[in-house]
């Protein structure tokens, strides 16, 4: 059974109307969450702790999506 991996990470933007951290190093790492569900949940959660901040902004990366199942080596795997 494949996994479906997804990373939820966020933290505050240089201007809320576009995707450029102020800080890299502070970037907030929720964490690794095996389905969309779970990741969605753990998003939600941050984004509403963190309403009255317009410039804070979380994510969820599709991790599972980087990897091509059905290729011998994904394009991330050369560049290992």
């Amino acid at each position: 059974m494949t996994q479906r991996l997804h990373l939820v990470f966020g933290g505050e933007l240089i201007d809320p109307t576009k995707n450029v951290f102020k800080d890299v190093a502070d970037i907030h790492v929720v964490g690794m969450f095996p389905d969309y569900d779970t990741a969605y949940n753990a998003w939600k959660a941050e984004a509403q702790r963190t309403v009255d901040n317009a410039h804070m902004r979380y994510f969820i990366a599709h991790i599972h999506r980087l990897r091509d199942e059905n290729l011998a080596a994904s394009a991330t795997e050369e560049l290992g």
